[in-house]
């Protein structure tokens, strides 16, 4: 089983969604799944975990969660105190501006977030109220809709990420992970597999170098990230094949190979059963 890839509109006019103040269950929950926008989340109470890219996260109040476009991440709530949240989706196509003179971007926390491989930040009690009511003011002019209320919704989406971007980096506290405490032995191979996953590694592989028997790895990988381990290397070689289709001009074979796949024939098909396209349209979408 792959995550769910979860489709947005690519075709709205204004590619945004909002998931105001939502409190959900562990069923009510998209198993692992990425997408192509971008993604905050803000906790307001409640207790969970979120394992996003290789590393697991507590959720509690107060917490910042910056997700990139094509990350894989799951939500697991608290059964007895579930926790309550607001969750941004945007495309980067509508935060990109002109040439100011100055390098900044508007993803920059996001880019940081990747660089650190970092995604979770604990809020200031003084930063939670600026980000509670930037939230309502979003959620009022969707609520509200009147003249302008989309451009409206994008500039305060604008000043979020601006607050986002200086704030972050002075007084907010940077999540170390690996709250809940998986075994010594899994948060050390999904690092090992964050920098392998291109190369011939399977199972077998991974468990010897985990130290443990086969059947131990599949049964704790499975209930710990929701996916058998075959399915998770498959997902992250895809997903870097379709950033590399979006960089450069390299042709799809030998991006296939780069990637870890043995045949064309086979890349194509696992592209598109996880991403729904071909590595051609995907490279054409991008440009």
């Amino acid at each position: 089983m792959h995550p769910v890839r979860k489709v947005f509109d690519a075709n709205d006019a204004f590619p945004f969604s909002l998931a105001y103040k939502n409190t959900k269950s562990s069923q009510s929950e998209l198993p692992d799944h990425f997408h192509d926008w971008y993604e905050i989340v803000y906790v307001y109470r409640g207790k969970g975990t979120f394992f996003i890219d290789h590393t697991f996260y507590e959720m509690k109040q107060g917490d910042l969660f910056l997700i990139p476009g094509n990350t894989i991440h799951r939500a697991t709530p608290d059964k007895e105190t579930p926790v309550t949240s607001t969750a941004i989706y945007f495309s980067p196509s509508i935060v990109q501006t002109p040439n100011l003179g100055d390098s900044f971007s508007y993803l920059h926390c996001f880019e940081q977030a990747t660089a650190h491989h970092n995604y979770k930040f604990e809020t200031l009690l003084s930063q939670r109220q600026n980000l509670d009511s930037g939230l309502e003011s979003i959620q009022y002019e969707f609520k509200h809709p009147n003249l302008g209320h989309r451009q409206a919704i994008l500039l305060q989406l604008l000043q979020l990420l601006l607050f986002l971007n200086r704030d972050l980096g002075s007084g907010t506290k940077p999540s170390t992970g690996d709250s809940i405490a998986p075994p010594m032995w899994m948060r050390e191979i999904l690092l090992y597999i964050d920098q392998h996953f291109c190369e011939d590694i399977g199972l077998k592989t991974l468990s010897k170098q985990a130290s443990v028997t086969p059947a131990h790895f599949s049964r704790v990988f499975k209930q710990l990230i929701g996916m058998n381990i075959t399915a998770y290397i498959m997902t992250k070689r895809i997903i870097r094949a379709k950033q590399l289709l979006s960089e450069n001009d390299l042709n799809i074979s030998s991006i296939a190979e780069m990637c870890g796949f043995e045949s064309l024939p086979h890349f194509h098909a696992m592209f598109k059963r996880v991403l729904g396209m071909t590595p051609a349209a995907a490279r054409k979408s991008a440009r």
